[in-house]
């Protein structure tokens, strides 16, 4: 060997060595990015059958397919979560050596991925129902939309509220990292952070999309709508608080235009009401009310730099 790689090698494994960040040595790996990934793939091919792959379904073989993905979801997700739960035990100490990979301990972990693997893939006709409510959000509260076929092809809003529902039934059963990952794989693909610690209910509709941030212990209603740019955020908080609700609660049937920031777990946007762009609410408002910015005085400079007023 090259005796540059050999100095270069020594120097990178005593950075390993003082500072971290490896993936687990003699013991399961941590979950994998590709892995997680291609589980999200399957899903949404599971919610909407035919919609995500290039091969034609037909009636004769529909029950294979399903069966097929049904059975590769099954099998991927119980591998990722087990690393999961490995990893959760490790950190904690809980029942897990840290010296050597335990066999037992990880048949353990195992067999509880395995169940809520199955468990979660339960409740898949359920979410299929939210999630059908969810395009009609989309379809009805946006007049360019077409069809409903194309709200599922196309609205990163709904491939993001897709993957939010099944990673928030991960959440709930309290399966680390993945449910993280989940969310920040379709964030990079759409603009889209929902946390999957979130609250959301029935037919969520996300306009354009991009840069909607959804923080951990939001909690949103029914019918509710919000355009690109928002945030439901937390007013900054120290680390002892992070089990406490930090972030706002936005009843039913409120819209939430482009750019507006909502902040703050005692936060609460009455039913019914509008909030307008870009405005910046730290407290609660009543059900009804609309919230906008007053017209403001500006100042622009003509091509002959003179001083032009103008309101908006």
């Amino acid at each position: 060997m090259n005796e540059h790689i050999i100095e270069l090698t020594d120097i990178f494994l005593d950075s390993y060595k003082r500072i971290g960040g490896i993936n687990h040595l003699n013991g399961p790996n941590l979950p994998s990015r590709l892995g997680v990934q291609a589980i999200i793939s399957d899903l949404e091919s599971l919610m909407f059958p035919g919609f995500k792959t290039e091969e034609a379904l037909e009636h004769e073989n529909l029950k294979f397919t399903i069966a097929e993905t049904i059975s590769r979801v099954l099998r991927n997700l119980a591998t990722e979560i087990t690393r999961s739960l490995c990893f959760e035990r490790r950190i904690t100490g809980a029942d897990f050596c840290p010296h050597h990979n335990s066999q037992k301990e990880i048949t353990q972990c195992r067999i509880e991925s395995e169940a809520i693997a199955t468990e979660v893939l339960g409740e898949f006709p359920r979410l299929r129902i939210l999630v059908q409510k969810d395009v009609e959000a989309a379809f009805q509260g946006d007049p360019a939309s077409r069809s409903r076929e194309e709200v599922i092809l196309s609205y990163p809003g709904v491939e993001a509220i897709i993957i939010y529902r099944v990673a928030h039934e991960l959440w709930i059963r309290k399966v680390p990292l993945i449910p993280r990952m989940m969310s920040e794989l379709v964030h990079g693909k759409t603009g889209i952070d929902i946390h999957p610690g979130a609250t959301i209910g029935e037919f969520f509709f996300i306009d354009h999309a991009t840069g909607v941030v959804i923080g951990e212990t939001t909690v949103i209603g029914n019918q509710v709508k919000i355009y690109q740019g928002v945030t439901l955020g937390a007013l900054s908080v120290s680390k002892d608080k992070a089990n406490q609700k930090r972030h706002p609660t936005i009843e039913d049937r409120v819209t939430i235009y482009s750019g507006a920031t909502i902040l703050g777990g005692k936060t609460v946007i009455g039913a019914d009401s509008v909030i307008g762009g870009n405005v910046w609410i730290t407290s609660s408002v009543p059900a009804g009310s609309k919230i906008y910015n007053k017209a403001s005085e500006y100042v622009m400079m003509n091509s002959f730099d003179e001083v032009v007023d103008f309101q908006i």
